[in-house]
């Protein structure tokens, strides 16, 4: 028995140490939890910089200060033994794991540095007149419309239509791509209903997925050959370049959707703000950051410990899996003011909603290229966004978004 998880007579300044981490009975992976986590949250962070989560027999951190710490201390708090809850060192993964997110340095240094150049501020650059034409091109369409589902018309259909094109994907098969990436981050969460339901089935998205990485599958000039070419160099083997093609599917595709959804959501439910961006479409990119962090499409990540740490002023054993509360993090009042309120005007740097440090999301570029693109092309079409409607929330182990926001929008 560990001795920092109870009592152990013959080991008190351990036990001592351990009176201090306040023992919570809260299940961040329940649909209760998912429905409304603030209350929750706030009883995190105010039970102590660090809580252990009985439910799951982890240690959590939900204040600002520590999630910034244990995502910037790599060596400490380790990648290589899985984000999720189930530990690589006791358990063989669902897939063969992340070369980007569950791997550490060095390993991680040579192949981050690979996604690093696919996806630079100068390929940004290339590829933004296309995204920008897109983004105006699907606000015409849907202003036409007036009515339509804010989360499957705008934030599922606007990334579907730039993204597996940049990547370089065949035609046929795409609607396997956010099954695909849903499955990924439920995975990330415990042994419950979300995630076994996902891994069943899974086989048809993980074949297309598989299929799809491969070299002679995506066509010349798109991220995924891009990859592929670092092989030529020396820099990647043939056998990695497929696993960081993967990786750039599962993490260029979701948190974008769910990012312009917490957007859109967000400008429907702050008129005030949606007026502000109106008077000001060049704070699109702003609006979009401060809605990733307000609603913190990424919830929730493990990290595990590779030695014994004081974090926050508790002791933490060797092998013990630590779960980030991102979302709280984001709202924590001790790092923001007026820290619930959707404010576009924010200063948002430091929001850990593509987390932080070395493992820092690699498609936080593209992610907010089409945040930016489609909230200004809104911003300079539309006169008002009014959520028309029930709005239903999509159940995930590790993303905060919807199902379904159905709204009106009228012409400027």
């Amino acid at each position: 028995m560990n001795p920092t998880h109870g009592p152990a007579s013959d080991e008190v300044p351990a036990a001592a140490a351990a009176a201090a981490i306040p023992h919570l009975d809260i299940d961040p992976f329940s649909i209760p939890f998912f429905d409304d986590p603030y209350p929750a949250h706030d009883e995190m962070r105010e039970a102590g910089p660090v809580v252990y989560l009985d439910r799951w027999n982890v240690y959590g951190v939900a204040r600002y200060a520590e999630v910034h710490a244990v995502l910037n201390d790599p060596l400490t708090f380790c990648s290589s033994r899985g984000v999720g809850l189930s530990d690589f060192a006791k358990e063989a993964p669902w897939r063969p794991p992340s070369l980007i997110l569950e791997a550490d340095p060095p390993a991680h240094t040579r192949t981050r540095a690979v996604l690093s150049k696919v996806l630079s501020p100068a390929v940004m650059k290339q590829i933004r007149d296309r995204f920008m034409a897109a983004a105006e091109a699907k606000v015409d369409e849907l202003l036409a419309r007036g009515r339509f589902d804010a989360i499957t018309d705008l934030a599922e259909a606007y990334p579907l239509s730039v993204f597996p094109d940049a990547m370089g994907l065949q035609a046929e098969g795409r609607e396997h791509l956010i099954p695909y990436a849903s499955l990924v981050f439920n995975a990330f969460g415990p042994p419950n209903e979300l995630r076994q339901q996902a891994i069943e089935r899974s086989a048809p998205h993980q074949a297309y997925v598989t299929a799809q990485c491969q070299r002679d599958n995506l066509t010349a000039g798109g991220f995924g050959a891009c990859v592929h070419a670092f092989v030529d160099k020396g820099d990647i083997t043939a056998a990695e370049a497929p696993l960081l093609v993967r990786s750039l599917l599962s993490a260029g595709l979701d948190t974008t959707v769910y990012g312009i959804g917490a957007a859109i959501y967000c400008l429907a439910r702050y008129p005030d703000q949606w007026e502000r961006l109106r008077r000001d479409p060049s704070l699109a990119r702003n609006a979009f950051e401060e809605a990733v962090r307000f609603e913190s499409p990424v919830q929730t990540f493990f990290r595990t410990t590779t030695r014994e740490v004081e974090l926050g002023g508790a002791r933490i054993g060797e092998g013990e899996k630590v779960l980030m509360f991102l979302g709280a993090a984001n709202r924590d009042p001790r790092r923001w003011e007026a820290a619930d309120s959707y404010d576009i005007t924010r200063k948002v740097s430091g929001h850990v909603g593509f987390g932080s440090g070395i493992h820092m999301c690699v498609g936080q570029l593209v992610a907010r290229l089409e945040g930016e693109t489609i909230l200004s092309a809104l911003a300079r079409k539309a006169a008002s966004i009014t959520i028309d409607g029930a709005v239903k929330r999509r159940y995930n182990n590790t993303l905060r978004g919807l199902e379904s926001l159905p709204v009106v929008i009228t012409p400027a």
